[in-house]
């Protein structure tokens, strides 16, 4: 790609309208020093000295989308409780709109707490309700999405599943007939729960693990051949448009129904994978609403996923690193 398209196609970013929906999180960093074992138990003691919360789950994906200039609403749901205050406000931070993200008291917030020392994670807290959304949560959170939908119109959107509750069948049903029948991309990172449920979908996106799991096929991330077939078998289940793997240190694989192909992975000191598969999920989403153009939008994607595993924790994709990135890997 020269120059002038590239540069183009970031300033078209900032034009987007997306929508995130799916499981929220905060995600908690402590960090701290450890010089000592306990006395209690043979367990490190962590002195800590900092602490910092971040968007996390569907919140990330709509931070990245936000990163690289896009107009962005998060629809999800949160418990009544201290925590969603302090994901609410973090996302307004951002510059992400918050009027579709609900509060239910049946829920908590899903809080992921991480201890860190000298950038090695000694300890992960999860505090979380992972049942599916009762109806009376359900039917108002439908509602207020497809009103959203029907009056903004906006280019994208996204779902990003963590087996969390939010994301049940007829959620993503009714969102998808509504998004295909007014013209919006819609682009899934699954889960192993849900994965078959996100028929009709524009982009379907899950890391091989969850193909591995969800199809129940032993898939071996460097043969095209063997991939093909996997994405000829989600075709056949889901009907979707294009099937978008990521592969981890092999690359991604991407198959729209005309080409198919893996794209290798760059080389990269990686310091951390945690919300790579977020920032794939927004970059890919954005770049193919833009130019519905299977290959690019895979080789920025990969680009974009391996960026942030060179940042401690989850980081929202830098897009003037990613500009500068694509620019020499692309050009």
């Amino acid at each position: 790609m020269d120059k002038a398209g590239l540069a183009n196609l970031f300033e078209r970013m900032g034009q987007l309208h997306v929508v995130v929906v799916g499981d929220v999180m905060l995600d908690n960093y402590w960090w701290g020093d450890v010089e000592r074992i306990s006395p209690e138990a043979p367990v490190p003691v962590v002195a800590v000295k900092k602490r910092e919360s971040r968007l996390g789950g569907a919140a990330n994906v709509a931070l990245n989308c936000r990163a690289l200039g896009a107009k962005v609403a998060l629809a999800g749901i949160t418990g009544d409780d201290h925590e969603a205050g302090v994901l609410a406000q973090l996302a307004k931070d951002a510059g992400i709109d918050t009027s579709l993200l609900m509060q239910s008291p049946k829920r908590t917030t899903t809080t992921k707490t991480r201890v860190i020392s000298r950038s090695q994670q000694m300890l992960r807290l999860d505090d979380e309700i992972n049942e599916e959304l009762y109806i009376e949560e359900e039917h108002p959170f439908i509602d207020i999405v497809l009103r959203y939908l029907q009056r903004e119109k906006p280019d994208v959107l996204i779902f990003e599943d963590y087996n969390k509750g939010v994301l049940k069948e007829n959620v993503v049903q009714r969102i998808t007939a509504h998004c295909n029948e007014i013209g919006i991309v819609t682009a899934v990172d699954p889960k192993q729960k849900n994965f078959l449920v996100y028929k009709d979908i524009t982009i379907f996106k899950p890391n091989l693990k969850e193909v591995r799991e969800g199809l129940h096929m032993v898939v071996p991330g460097t043969d095209i051949k063997a991939l093909d077939n996997v994405h000829d078998n989600l075709k056949g289940l889901l009907q979707h448009q294009m099937t978008f793997i990521t592969l981890s240190e092999y690359g991604v694989y991407y198959n729209d129904g005309r080409t198919s192909a893996i794209i290798p992975s760059h080389i990269r000191s990686i310091a951390d994978v945690s919300g790579a598969g977020d920032t794939v999920i927004a970059v890919a989403a954005m770049v193919y609403a833009i130019t519905h153009n299977a290959g690019l939008m895979a080789e920025l994607a990969n680009i974009a996923g391996g960026l942030v595993c060179e940042e401690v924790g989850v980081v929202p994709v830098d897009k003037q690193r990613l500009y500068h990135e694509s620019e020499m890997l692309l050009s």
